[in-house]
């Protein structure tokens, strides 16, 4: 399997990293372009692999896979560079926002699209990666294609494959935003540790395990979510008082009002990006 990355930033680093680990792919299988000659520099030393400054000093390997790893707003002018005749390669697109028609019609037709958003857990191999095909049909192509992808964003996390593209813009608010919330909450924690007098490494483990643990707990249970905080939750209980703090608060609406917005300036930006 031979990959190029359009873009060596922190997400095209931690897939080479993971394809590396995992033995899918050998340093030589793997090429970069980068503009920033110190991101080209630096993952040249770190992983081996042969970064370029433009595309076209590279794409010289037919059927290479083509991992689309730009900023959503560079996307149209990286993949009017590429200089590929339609269907010639697979094109993986992790720019966020970015719909396949308009990378389609960008490519002149090219239909061999999938669309990835993967999240920065990824950095460490423990991601969650939503992707979606520009054709369903069934063909041998499209599922070697879809196989392909799967091995790629499997390096560093699971994958879900979604029915619609629509649902990416949900992805995108739950977990490709998702990783900020529970850093944020997490945030909140040790404010409250600090303004409780403990000390400031204390409070930031207790934190810290507690949020690890719990995901950890509920990643592995057979039981619903809710189901594991009513096991927390006595009656009368500190559990309880704080619970009901948050439900006056309307924390939980709260919360899911926020995934909303997240949603609706994903799609927002996938129509402002989309545009001719």
């Amino acid at each position: 399997m031979n990959i190029t990355f359009i873009g060596g930033g922190n997400m095209a680093g931690a897939l080479i990293g993971g394809l590396l680990a995992k033995g899918t792919c050998k340093k030589e299988n793997l090429r970069v372009v980068e503009i920033n000659p110190e991101a080209r520099a630096k993952l040249a030393a770190k992983f081996g692999v042969k970064c370029f400054q433009r595309p076209h000093d590279t794409l010289d390997r037919p059927g290479d896979i083509i991992v689309l790893a730009v900023k959503p707003q560079d996307a149209r002018a990286a993949v009017q560079n590429l200089g590929r005749s339609p269907d010639s390669n697979l094109i993986i697109s992790i720019a966020a926002g970015i719909r396949l028609v308009s990378l389609s019609r960008w490519l002149g037709g090219h239909t061999r699209l999938v669309r990835a958003m993967p999240n920065t857990p990824a950095l460490i191999g423990e991601g969650i990666t939503g992707l979606y095909p520009l054709f369903h049909v069934q063909t041998a192509r499209n599922e070697q294609d879809r196989k392909d992808a799967e091995t790629i964003l499997g390096a560093v996390s699971k994958t879900v494959w979604l029915q619609h593209e629509a649902q990416m813009d949900a992805v995108t608010a739950v977990s490709g935003s998702g990783p900020a919330y529970v850093f944020y909450f997490i945030e909140a924690v040790e404010q409250a540790a600090k303004e409780l007098d403990l000390p400031p490494d204390v409070g930031h483990e207790l934190a810290l395990y507690t949020f690890t643990g719990a995901a950890k707990l509920a990643a592995t249970s057979p039981d619903p979510i809710g189901t594991l905080r009513e096991r927390v939750t006595s009656k009368g209980g500190t559990t309880e008082a704080a619970l009901k703090s948050m439900a006056g608060d309307h924390v939980k609406e709260a919360i899911i009002r926020a995934i909303k917005a997240a949603n609706e300036r994903g799609r927002e930006l996938g129509e402002e990006l989309g545009k001719d």
